[in-house]
């Protein structure tokens, strides 16, 4: 078993790293736009924007180690099964629970890999890419405004903006933590639209179809709200200390969970990052999962060419991440408990992982 164990996990090496360089270069690719736009519209240096390129290669890894442990499975296993191998195998008594066992252990190393990676490399490196571009705040204000993130650059303000698109912003939320232990004032908007204002360190706020908490001046500690169809509101940037804010990504789990803990005090509320902290621990299983969904794949299609078989990773990956993406967005927005939703693409995934596996190795 030992042969054949070392066997397999030679005819592995290079299909992996090919299968890892080839995707890392190619979300590299998509990621360039994103840079281009730095670079145009908010005055980032060149220098500055390729170390954020190469900062960018660790982030990726949380997605192209994942499908090249997929698509490496599926090659070799492929290769095997086309040639009769697997066949071979079977008839001199070896059956394939047994080949089954190396890919688990291979799996949980690699989910191992994944988790540290997403808890210590991956913020570390996010973080300081961020902090690369975040120097432009200092010429451009509006470089500071980003989406997915509490921003609290602003005097007396913590900001968080679900979706931005050039000066437009979706789904808006404004916190104003107040003193004397009264209760956090907050401004929700469905849209709106800032600008920099020439020459200070400030930007002008309008927000369109939205509610605010407002004083109750019979009783300071209470708000009510009021409707508003455009409101106006300018936002002071002078305590800004230049440096990046922490957004979830960029924080380990031990800092999500203290910023966690920091926001509940606030009575802000900290679904963005109860969905981070979930989504870095479910996806660090993912390794597993696409190992485990490719070995009866590749047994059962009985394909060797690369691009078809590494096509056919992308697409069993892609359900897997495009409904992680969706139940993600669920759990920020605070319609769904992230500790449930977060987990239904690896409770989904490992219910056909068991089918799969269970119905190749009886057959």
């Amino acid at each position: 078993m030992r042969i054949i164990r070392n066997y397999i996990l030679k005819e592995s090496i290079v299909p992996f790293v090919m299968c890892l360089g080839v995707l890392t270069f190619i979300f590299l690719l998509g990621y360039l736009p994103q840079l281009a736009n730095k670079v145009i519209n908010q005055g980032v240096g060149l220098y500055s924007v390729s170390l954020a390129l190469l900062y960018n290669i660790p982030i990726l890894l949380s997605f192209t180690l994942p499908i090249a442990s997929l698509a490496t499975v599926i090659l070799t296993f492929g290769r095997l099964s086309s040639d009769n191998e697997i066949i071979a195998l079977r008839a001199s008594g070896i059956p394939l629970t047994r080949l089954l066992m190396p890919l688990i252990i291979l799996g949980l190393v690699l989910s191992l890999f994944l988790w540290l990676l997403n808890d210590r490399i991956i913020p570390h490196a996010y973080q300081a890419q961020r902090a690369l571009l975040h120097e432009a705040g200092a010429r451009n204000p509006s470089s500071l405004i980003e989406a997915g993130t509490f921003i609290d650059d602003f005097t007396g303000h913590i900001l968080f903006i679900y979706r931005i698109e050039k000066n437009r912003l979706y789904n808006v939320r404004i916190y104003q933590p107040q003193t004397d232990g009264k209760p956090t004032r907050t401004i929700i908007a469905q849209e709106g639209e800032f600008t920099p204002v020439p020459g200070e360190k400030k930007i002008l706020f309008k927000l369109i179809n939205g509610t605010s908490d407002e004083p109750d001046f019979n009783n300071p500690n209470n708000f009510y709200k009021l409707n508003f169809k455009t409101s106006f509101m300018t936002l002071d940037l002078t305590k800004a200390t230049g440096k990046a804010d922490k957004k979830p990504k960029g924080m380990t789990l031990k800092e999500l969970s203290s910023s966690i803990a920091e926001m509940r005090k606030q009575s802000v509320d900290p679904a963005p990052l109860l969905a981070e902290y979930h989504r870095k621990t479910s996806w660090a299983f993912s390794p597993l999962i696409f190992i485990l969904l490719g070995f009866p794949a590749a047994v059962v299609t009985h394909r060797r060419q690369k691009t078809a078989n590494l096509m056919l990773a992308i697409l069993f990956a892609a359900p897997y991440y495009l409904l992680s993406v969706g139940c993600q967005a669920l759990a920020t927005q605070g319609l769904a408990r992230p500790e449930l939703v977060m987990w239904l693409p690896n409770l989904l995934g490992g219910i056909v992982v068991l089918i799969m596996n269970r119905k190749l190795c009886v057959s």
